[in-house]
């Protein structure tokens, strides 16, 4: 049986959901499209900041005790130009994709913000039309520049 957690603090993390624990299973999951360990640990301490203009939470999934799926947001501080939530990572464990879980995970995370969530997927990421299929729609075309030095 899938159950469905939703941290906001660093009080609720527990033994098998601590930030090593998490930043291990999203570097190890998310296959070629992950971050490093230093990013990934980033969006969680920023999910789980106390301080001003920071925030967010982080969706756990377990089946029988055991991690199965992932998901970090971050609060932006902002709405109306910028949505109000960034989905930064989300990941199943390899053995348990097709399942519908990162789907469960993604309805947690909507239902806990109620407010605009934006993401950052590419295009080539079979995630894609989960994200589709959920109504997110592509608005806009990101685009990045990056000094040179």
């Amino acid at each position: 049986m899938l159950s469905i957690n939703c941290i906001t603090n660093w009080n609720q993390l527990h033994y098998e959901t601590q930030p090593e624990i998490l930043i291990d299973f999203l570097h190890d999951n998310l296959d070629q499209f992950r971050d490093t360990k230093t990013a990934i640990r980033k969006a969680i301490d920023y999910a789980l900041s106390d301080e001003s203009g920071k925030g967010g939470f982080i969706v756990t999934a377990k089946e029988e005790k055991e991690l199965v799926g992932v998901l970090v947001m971050n609060s932006t501080g902002m709405s109306e130009y910028i949505p109000e939530n960034l989905l930064v990572y989300i990941a199943v464990r390899k053995d348990q994709r097709g399942k519908g879980i990162g789907g469960e995970i993604i309805k947690a995370a909507m239902e806990k913000t109620k407010s605009p969530i934006a993401l950052h997927v590419e295009y080539d990421n079979p995630a894609k039309k989960l994200y589709e299929r959920l109504g997110f729609t592509t608005k806009y075309a990101e685009m990045r520049f990056t000094p040179q030095g």
